[in-house]
């Protein structure tokens, strides 16, 4: 019997019975609660300008807040 090499390895993140590596809703995120990322702010901000609905973007959303909108501007858009 050989010894696997650490590339061989079963990798535990592509374990089908680990949850723990699925997409969560954002309201059970661990940090939704913070203020969203730069990164979020300024995707929402277009996503809104390109839908056509400015009152989407709001500047002291959390990351949770502004994923959903994100996914329903993205849905929207035609984006998914």
């Amino acid at each position: 019997m050989t010894k696997k090499q650490p590339a061989e390895q079963e990798n535990p993140k592509v374990d089908p019975k680990d949850e723990s590596n699925r997409i969560k809703d954002p309201s059970q995120w661990t940090t939704g609660g913070e203020p969203m990322t730069g990164a979020q702010a300024s995707y929402l901000k277009t996503l809104s300008e390109e839908a056509k609905h400015p009152d989407a973007f709001e500047p002291d959303l959390d990351k949770a807040e502004a994923s959903q909108r994100i996914d329903a501007l993205r849905k929207e858009a035609g984006r998914d």
